[in-house]
C-alpha cells in the first residue's frame, strides 16, 4: 500500500477564523478598515515598533503602495536581487522604473550586498532587499549606502514575520517594507499583505492612496468635515473578513513560530552529517534570526535537484524548487544590461524547498529526512 503523502504546503487554522469571520459578517460592517483591520494593525505596531501598518489584499498590492510612495517615475532606477518572486520588480516596472539586477550572496540567497554600491547611479532612487526564507540581509550595510546617496530602502518581507535583524525587526528598519499573508506563509490569510511605512514622511499619503486616492480615512477619524479625491491610489485595503482570518492567526503567532522553528531545526539536526560539498544546507549569519518560514536544499546541479524531487516524489513527498532568475524572464532579460548573476543563476537551478507546515509530525520529519538520506547524489 503506498504511503500517504506530504504535501508541501498546508495552511494551518487555529480555530478561530470562522468564529472571528462569523463576527465580521454579522456585525454589519465587512469593508474595509473596520473592527478587525484595525486590531490586525495594531497588533503589528505594538509587538514589531512598526511605525505605521496598513493591511491591504496581497503583499504585491503592498508592493505597489511603496513604489507610488517613492514617487518612481519613468527612467528611476531600482536596485532590486534578481532571485526573488516578480512581485518584487513588476510593482516598480509599472511605475515606469527600470530594473538594476543585484547578484545574490554565496552564502545564502540573499541580495551581495558587497556588490550593491557599483550599481548605484545619479538615477537609482530606492533599493529593495528581499529576507529570503525570513533571514535578514546586512541592513546596517545597506542603510548607510542609502543614507550616502540619499536613497530609500524598501524591505521585500513577504517572508520575514517575525525575525529580526540584530534585534531589530525585519520590516521596521527601512523607510518602508512589504509583507505577505498568503497561504505559504507562516502567518496566513489565504491571500493578504500588510504595508508598512517608517518614515512618518509617507503616513499620511500611504492612506490616501490606500482608501482609493481619497482622504476618506481622514474623514472618519473626523480629522477633515468632508472627503474627496486628492490623489492617486487604488482599492488596496482588504475586506474585514480577511483581517478577521488573519487576526485569528496573530492571537497564535508565538504557537506558530515556536512549531515552525522546531520543524526547521528538526531538519537541519537530521541532515546536518549528511550534507557534504554536494548539497548544502541554509546559511544564517550571525546577526540574523530564523523564523521558520522555509527549510531550504541547494544541490549541486540542476539535474541533481530533478533527481532529488522526483525521489522524493516516487517517496509521496511534495518538494518544489522556487524562483527563477527575473534577469532571465522572458519579460524582462531584454532590457537587462547582459551582466552576469552566477549565484543568482545557481539558487535558480540547484535550490529545492522541503515540506514545512505547523501539521508535520515527527513521523512525517523522520520519513522525509530518511528519504532525502537514501538518496544517491
Amino acid at each position: 500500500m503506498d504511503k500517504v503523502g506530504i504535501p508541501f504546503n498546508k495552511p494551518y487554522l487555529t480555530g478561530k477564523e470562522m468564529h472571528y469571520m462569523y463576527q465580521a459578517v454579522y456585525s454589519g460592517k465587512i469593508s474595509g478598515n473596520g473592527m478587525f483591520t484595525q486590531k490586525c494593525q495594531k497588533f503589528f505596531e505594538e509587538k514589531y515598533g512598526f511605525k505605521k501598518t496598513l493591511l491591504t489584499t496581497s503583499c504585491t498590492d503592498a508592493l505597489e503602495m511603496c513604489a507610488i510612495l517613492a514617487d518612481i517615475q519613468p527612467g528611476d532606477e531600482v536596485i532590486i536581487p534578481s532571485y526573488t518572486f516578480v512581485s518584487t520588480a513588476l510593482a516598480f516596472v509599472r511605475q515606469g522604473a527600470k530594473i538594476i539586477f543585484a547578484d545574490s550572496s554565496s552564502l545564502n540567497p540573499n541580495i551581495d550586498t558587497d556588490r550593491i554600491e557599483e550599481l548605484i547611479t545619479s538615477r537609482t532612487k530606492v533599493i529593495v532587499v528581499v529576507h529570503y526564507a525570513g533571514i535578514a540581509c546586512d541592513m546596517d550595510v545597506i542603510m548607510a549606502l542609502a543614507d550616502k546617496y540619499n536613497l530609500l530602502v524598501i524591505e521585500d518581507a513577504a517572508q520575514g514575520i517575525d525575525s529580526y535583524y540584530k534585534g531589530k525587526a525585519l520590516g521596521s528598519i527601512g523607510h518602508m517594507a512589504a509583507f505577505s499573508f498568503h497561504e505559504t506563509k507562516n502567518i496566513n490569510a489565504g491571500e493578504g499583505g500588510m504595508l508598512v511605512v517608517n518614515d512618518e514622511r509617507f503616513i499620511s499619503r500611504a492612506e490616501i492612496i490606500w482608501e482609493k486616492g481619497t482622504n476618506r480615512a481622514e474623514f472618519f477619524r473626523g480629522e477633515v468635515n468632508k472627503y474627496g479625491w486628492v490623489d492617486t491610489g487604488s482599492s488596496f485595503l482588504p475586506s474585514e473578513i480577511i483581517a478577521a482570518y488573519l487576526y485569528a492567526q496573530l492571537e497564535n503567532i508565538d504557537t506558530i513560530q515556536t512549531k515552525r522553528k522546531n520543524i526547521w531545526y528538526t531538519y537541519f539536526k537530521g541532515l546536518e552529517s549528511w550534507s557534504n560539498l554536494y548539497i548544502k544546507l541554509p546559511f544564517i549569519p550571525d546577526y540574523a534570526t530564523n523564523n521558520g518560514h522555509m527549510f531550504y536544499l541547494v544541490c549541486s546541479s540542476l539535474g541533481q535537484r530533478t533527481s532529488l524531487i522526483e525521489h522524493l516524489k516516487s517517496n509521496n513527498i511534495h518538494a518544489v524548487f522556487h524562483y527563477l532568475g527575473l534577469h532571465k524572464s522572458p519579460y524582462y532579460h531584454m532590457k537587462h544590461d547582459g551582466r552576469e548573476m552566477t549565484n543568482s543563476d545557481i539558487y535558480t537551478d540547484c535550490l529545492v524547498r522541503l515540506p514545512l507546515y505547523y501539521e508535520l509530525s515527527e513521523e512525517d520529519l523522520e520519513r522525509i529526512i530518511n528519504s532525502i538520506k537514501i538518496f544517491r547524489l
